[in-house]
């Protein structure tokens, strides 16, 4: 397993985290997957055995009962060498400051947080998204408290678009207070919008990335194929509706691009496609998941998977977004004057 610099922090983490939104199991999350604590357990020993130093949860997940199942398990016998990561924002309640980014609120979901979790501090908290009714200032002096208190030690966004980090991280700049050191974001080879701002920046600003649903919610793992119903008992049969697709053919090229290559190497589509983002310069980590051990097995094998050049080159063709405004301007007209953080979008387009 290899460990990575979390941003502009001295913190180490596995190009692979533990993802748990299947555990628990209680309202829109049991469609995802109802794991309880004994099959968690298994999954959760699983992943630090191979090397996993992460794991992360919601409060929203299951409304809570994912953090107390981690709690569960971890609680009294976290080994020092394990991280915990957790978000706030979203609706934990009926009141009306049951969710956002105020002060009011992010003070009292960490805290709720940590008795779920049974510990004292929480390794990463992230902001589970944009709020765009709380200032700025209030959210930062929130979550800059928090690490002065010792219940937090580093602080990270999910969901954000580029103009909200930019815009948190000049209020982090201005008010000298802790700035964000990390993103969690949605970014698979079917979906790389991401690399129009929020990869750029990160490069820029020294953001560390973790990614979300790597493989689509399961639609990149093989198991989907083109003209085929969902198979029963995935999240697709039961209806879930995240990522969007908006170009199916596009699609259904990327899943048969994958499962070939899968196939030439004796893996599986699931492992070409995480290998991809572990391989990309911008990613820190990617998070997996998964209702089963078997699940879990493959997704940790990608960790040892390193794709050739020409394999890259081939996911890259098949699924390479279009250079929009003002890119295709910059890469017609900049291409001399371009920086690092620039060629993270433009730079496979510079020898076309």
């Amino acid at each position: 397993m290899e460990y990575r610099l979390l941003g502009r922090s001295g913190l180490k983490i596995s190009t692979l985290t533990v993802g748990t939104m299947t555990f628990g199991g209680k309202g829109w999350a049991k469609t995802v997957g109802d794991l309880g604590v004994n099959e968690a357990r298994k999954l959760i020993d699983l992943c630090i055995d191979t090397g996993v130093n992460l794991i992360d949860t919601a409060d929203v997940y299951s409304a809570g009962v994912s953090e107390e199942i981690i709690g569960e398990i971890m609680g009294g016998r976290r080994k020092s060498d394990v991280l915990l990561a957790t978000k706030a924002r979203f609706p934990m309640g009926s009141g009306p400051n049951d969710s956002g980014s105020s002060r009011y609120h992010l003070i009292n979901a960490c805290e709720a947080s940590l008795k779920r979790l049974k510990t004292d501090v929480i390794d990463l908290y992230q902001l589970h998204e944009w709020d765009g009714q709380t200032p700025l200032e209030e959210t930062m002096e929130a979550l800059d408290t928090l690490v002065r208190q010792g219940k937090v030690r580093y602080v990270g966004c999910s969901n954000f678009s580029g103009w909200h980090i930019m815009k948190a991280l000049g209020v982090s700049a201005q008010e000298k207070r802790e700035r964000f050191v990390s993103q969690q974001i949605h970014y698979t080879l079917e979906a790389r919008e991401a690399e129009y701002e929020l990869l750029p920046i990160s490069v820029d600003q020294g953001l560390g990335v973790l990614v979300w649903s790597p493989l689509a919610a399961g639609l990149l793992s093989g198991k989907h194929r083109r003209n085929q119903a969902a198979p029963e008992g995935t999240r697709q049969f039961a209806g879930w509706t995240e990522p969007p697709i908006r170009d199916e053919n596009r699609l259904w090229n990327i899943v048969e691009t994958l499962v070939s290559i899968g196939e030439a190497r004796g893996v599986s589509a699931a492992q070409v496609a995480l290998a991809w983002l572990i391989g990309r310069k911008a990613i820190t980590s990617v998070i997996i998941g998964g209702r089963t051990k078997a699940q879990f097995k493959d997704n940790l094998a990608s960790a040892e998977l390193k794709l050739t050049d020409e394999e890259r080159k081939r996911l890259d063709a098949v699924s390479q977004p279009p250079v929009i405004y003002p890119y295709w301007h910059q890469l017609n007209t900049a291409k001399d004057r371009l920086g690092e953080a620039d060629l993270e979008l433009l730079g496979p387009h510079l020898d076309k």
